[in-house]
């Protein structure tokens, strides 16, 4: 139970330190000590590295402190578990192909601000066919079942994705009324044809 919730507190933690990187306040702070080109061509990338390199401590801590065995799946049921894992890990690939995963890592503002290409770059296309045609959130769905059917499931690893879990869901609040505003009526209609997170089912 300590490794549990020592993971679990380590990913509310992190989860505290994005959210307050993608807090309005602060990058309107960035924006203004940057100068607006700056911000708008290194911003995402610079996100995108202090997000990896604080998930580091956690995921380093989950591997030198990995916990009691939870439940240990052997035979079929572990290869089942297996299938689930790769389907989710395609699943996240053809999310991400799906959308413009340069522009998402922040390394196509970095190009045109080195370029010295017009920035802000264009809105993307709100996203509605494939994955997204399944569920309005593919990359979290997909991310949860690449990580929940592990044929061995430790304690640490276990408040890993109970923390994992948590952070999606509240991720996926701020991130449908961020996309309320910016693509209106759109969105809602989009919401009212197309499920949240699990498939076929209206929440």
């Amino acid at each position: 139970m300590q490794q549990f919730m020592t993971m679990l507190t380590l990913l509310v933690l992190y989860g505290a330190i994005h959210s307050f990187m993608a807090a309005v306040f602060l990058k309107r702070w960035v924006r203004d000590w940057m100068g607006e080109r700056v911000y708008q061509g290194l911003y995402r990338l610079l996100f995108n590295i202090a997000a990896t390199l604080t998930l580091i401590p956690v995921l380093y801590y989950g591997v030198r402190e990995p916990g009691a065995v939870v439940w240990r799946a052997d035979g079929a049921i572990a290869v089942i578990f297996i299938l689930i894992q790769l389907v989710g890990l395609i699943g996240l690939s053809v999310s991400l192909l799906q959308i413009d995963g340069m522009r998402f890592l922040g390394v196509r503002q970095l190009v045109a601000w080195l370029n010295g290409d017009p920035l802000p770059l264009p809105d993307e296309p709100m996203q509605t066919g494939g994955v997204y045609g399944l569920v309005r959130h593919p990359l979290y769905l997909f991310s949860l079942m690449a990580i929940w059917p592990s044929p061995i499931m430790t304690t640490t690893w276990l408040g890993f994705n109970v923390g994992a879990t948590l952070y999606f869901i509240i991720g996926s609040l701020f991130e449908e009324q961020k996309l309320r505003e910016d693509f209106g009526e759109q969105y809602a209609d989009y919401q009212n044809k197309v499920p949240w997170m699990i498939p076929f089912v209206r929440l």
